[in-house]
């Protein structure tokens, strides 16, 4: 059995794929001189904030600062006077502000999602006031240019704010290191000038690049112009790792999210993802495992599946993690390297994707994300125990349930050699998804490393983007 448990009851269970019928421990001491590359390099980028290699998209040095994140400190991206302004933003929500409406996409979206998700829950909007401890009613825009959903919310605002009266009032907060990202900005300007037209009061925060003078964004200069607080989206972290940034952190204080436990959570994987042991070090093991499965194994294909509703959007930010970081061409010009991610959801997507995980093309590591305890209990009542089939499952806990449901979906894929491996966390709060989110990340350094890839960079993104501009402008000149 190879299993890693932190203090905390964090657990990484890798017996699945860690074996001899699949990623055996002699097929991994070929590898060891590159481990051990890879963990002086991220003592290096722990140190000095540099990744051998990396250039910015304009091709100049660029620091790599997301180590830093998890330690609050003078002169760190996440200072005491960051955390402070944003609870203090947090303490005004909770006062003054109705509902706010976040305008976002990719990393600007997804990190702030999973906060959302995992503490405030689906049904957030529909419960009273005092039942969300004052704080106000969110809603996510700008993660898409979907003209019918954003009619839907601006008919939402309209009808809360009818309901509530003159009190009612909505912050919008838009988020965009440039200021001209076509979906959070359209989405942005459509909503202000629906409230405007409607009568409807609302105030601005801008999430922005932080920079002044000859660096200045279009969105700081709007900020600036318009006197909307500015929050930073700052330099030396991606957006798909900005998740323990302002650009995450600023969603969860609007919502009362306890930010210094998860920076702590963070904190506490980080330290423990500094061992160059693979059996201590719960990254560095989920990385060398999926590299080798697919560079020998063929088994590209990593189907996340967290088991629970409120974590489905903590698989959509490991898609983009993991997609962004490491399809890339190879530094050395030796081919590309490149896993697929795919979001699946336990117990749900065990009644739709798991006939192929278990009888498909032997090309995936299924990741499974456990909860050890849900901190509720609801019972199936023995309501008909008269029938055989439901008396199977009266009288047992539906956390227990959907639980033993993943242990019987390992079993089976192991049972015919499909890899795979369960991470537990303790429960669904701040400090454990602190521990989650930052073991991915640094799993992901890892295996950027071994795969001899730039996990900073994101030059595919580039492509199209270089394309859209042209084709929006000859719709602008009527063609």
């Amino acid at each position: 059995m190879t299993k890693i448990v932190l203090p905390s009851g964090f657990t990484v269970d890798a017996t699945n794929i860690l074996n001899d019928k699949a990623v055996s421990s002699e097929s991994l001491l070929h590898y060891f001189p590159k481990l051990a590359d890879a963990v002086k390099a991220a003592e290096k980028v722990r140190h000095t904030g540099v990744v051998d290699g990396h250039l910015s998209k304009d091709g100049t040095p660029e620091a790599v600062l997301f180590p830093e994140l998890p330690y609050v400190e003078d002169g760190h991206i996440n200072s005491p006077a960051v955390l402070e302004r944003l609870e203090a933003l947090g303490a005004h929500a909770k006062a003054d502000i109705d509902a706010v409406v976040s305008f976002g996409i990719g990393g600007s979206f997804l990190g702030g999602k999973v906060l959302f998700d995992a503490y405030a829950g689906e049904f957030w909007n529909q419960k009273s006031d005092e039942a969300r401890g004052g704080y106000p009613q969110v809603y996510f825009s700008g993660n898409n240019v979907d003209p019918h959903r954003t009619q839907g919310l601006i008919d939402t605002l309209a009808a809360s704010a009818q309901a509530k009266g003159d009190g009612f009032k909505v912050m919008l907060i838009v988020i965009s290191k440039s200021g001209s990202t076509i979906e959070p900005m359209s989405n942005f300007m459509v909503v202000k000038e629906a409230l405007e037209n409607k009568g409807i009061a609302f105030e601005v925060v801008a999430v922005t690049d932080p920079h002044e003078g000859e660096k200045e964004t279009l969105l700081h200069k709007l900020a600036s112009r318009e006197g909307w607080p500015i929050f930073s989206v700052p330099d030396g972290v991606g957006g798909r790792f900005s998740v323990f940034t302002e650009v995450g952190l600023i969603i969860g204080a609007v919502i009362g999210f306890d930010l210094r436990a998860f920076l702590d959570g963070a904190k506490a994987m980080d330290q423990a993802c500094q061992s160059g042991d693979i059996l201590e070090n719960p990254a560095l093991l989920c990385a060398i495992l999926k590299y080798v499965a697919a560079e020998e194994k063929g088994r590209y294909i990593e189907i996340m599946m967290p088991y629970g509703d409120s974590l489905k959007s903590f698989a959509e930010w490991y898609v983009q993690l993991l997609a962004e970081s490491l399809g890339k061409h190879r530094d050395d010009g030796n081919g590309s390297y490149g896993r697929t991610p795919v979001v699946a959801v336990g117990t749900t997507d065990m009644h739709a994707q798991t006939q192929e995980h278990q009888e498909g093309r032997l090309n995936k590591v299924v990741s499974f994300v456990r909860v050890a305890d849900w901190g509720v209990k609801l019972l199936v009542p023995h309501m008909y125990d008269d029938f055989d089939k439901l008396a199977a499952f009266s009288g047992l806990d539906l956390g227990l349930i959907q639980n033993t449901a993943l242990e019987a979906n390992a079993e089976a894929l192991t049972g015919d050699n499909r890899y795979n491996m369960t991470v537990t966390i303790p429960k669904v709060d701040e400090f454990s998804l602190g521990e989650l989110m930052f073991m991915y990340c640094w799993a992901i350094f890892y295996e950027g490393q071994l795969a001899g890839v730039d996990a900073f960079n994101q030059p595919g993104v580039e492509v199209y983007k270089k394309l859209l501009g042209p084709k929006l402008a000859k719709h602008k000149g009527g063609n």
